[in-house]
């Protein structure tokens, strides 16, 4: 697979009449010294001689679906509050001097928080031009040495190096087949290496999967939604050694909701209005579980 062509490709998306204004927007911003804290609110301080031009661009971009940010005073309360998630995984997982990826990034949120960790490489993966745009926005000021791609999940196995830690954080359910998707993150690790992955389960004993009509929870392509079983045999049949259950929860409003930030609906309007155990649709409403996968090198087996 030819990477350099389809980057070549996908770099027109910034002429997309809905997308030119942002990215010509950008190339007026002005450098200036900042500092930058690099917490459950990612804050850019300083001195900057037109925060209006901030504010002005940052509205362009919406919707802010990963954050929160806070840039020269203008506060994006984005849907999701990232942190919560960051703050769950943060006891299992360091990143030093490692090679590490983020599949399915957004505006690079969690890549910004894994800097604490001093990786060796970190690269984001997302097909989003507008997600993208947003890094880019954060990163003027923020000056770090993260890689974003075009890409998405099915072009990880032939970057142009191997990855020791994967983050595949809310991908999983959006695939048609979920096992082909397992099978290229293990083989964009090195020969060793480990995946956090995180998708919505249900609940129950038995090795099934939820298969949802034309929408859960009001999403359209989410297609397979697994027993913490179904989810094992499938990380196993994609060729895991270890699979290890960090944490599970129950999505809530305060972790996603709707703010100024964001046009339309968010989690709310995706309840039951009279029962918030279950979508709109009326299947159980949505839980998710966090696992580690491990990969380790197959030993060579003995002839003779």
């Amino acid at each position: 697979m030819n990477l350099d062509e389809i980057r070549k490709e996908r770099r027109k998306w910034l002429k997309w009449k809905n997308i030119a204004p942002i990215f010509e927007a950008l190339q007026t911003l002005r450098p200036t010294d900042a500092k930058v804290t690099l917490g459950d609110i990612i804050k850019i301080e300083g001195e900057y001689e037109d925060p209006k031009q901030i504010e002005s661009i940052a509205k362009m971009m919406k919707p802010w679906r990963k954050g929160p940010f806070e840039i020269f005073g203008t506060f994006i309360d984005s849907e999701w509050r990232s942190y919560l998630k960051y703050n769950l995984l943060r006891p299992y997982f360091n990143l030093e001097n490692k090679r590490v990826a983020d599949i399915g990034c957004n505006n690079g949120y969690y890549m910004f928080r894994f800097l604490e960790d001093k990786p060796k490489k970190l690269v984001g993966f997302d097909p989003s031009i507008l997600f993208k745009l947003q890094f880019e926005f954060m990163n003027f000021f923020i000056k770090s040495e993260i890689t974003y791609e075009l890409l998405g999940v099915e072009h990880a196995e032939f970057y142009e190096e191997k990855f020791d830690t994967i983050f595949c954080l809310g991908v999983l359910y959006h695939r048609s087949d979920p096992i082909v998707m397992l099978k290229q993150l293990y083989r964009a690790l090195d020969k060793e290496g480990e995946v956090f992955l995180d998708t919505f389960y249900i609940e129950g004993d038995e090795p099934v999967a939820l298969c949802p009509g034309a929408s859960y929870s009001k999403i359209p392509n989410i297609h397979f939604v697994p027993t913490i079983s179904a989810l094992r045999n499938w990380c196993e049949r994609a060729g895991f050694s270890e699979f290890v259950v960090l944490e599970t929860s129950v999505t809530t409003q305060e972790e996603q909701r709707k703010t100024d930030w964001i046009d339309g609906e968010s989690l709310g309007n995706f309840l039951d209005p009279h029962d918030s155990s279950k979508t709109v649709e009326g299947y159980p409403s949505p839980r998710r579980v966090y696992v580690k996968l491990v990969k380790k090198q197959k030993k060579k087996g003995k002839h003779g």
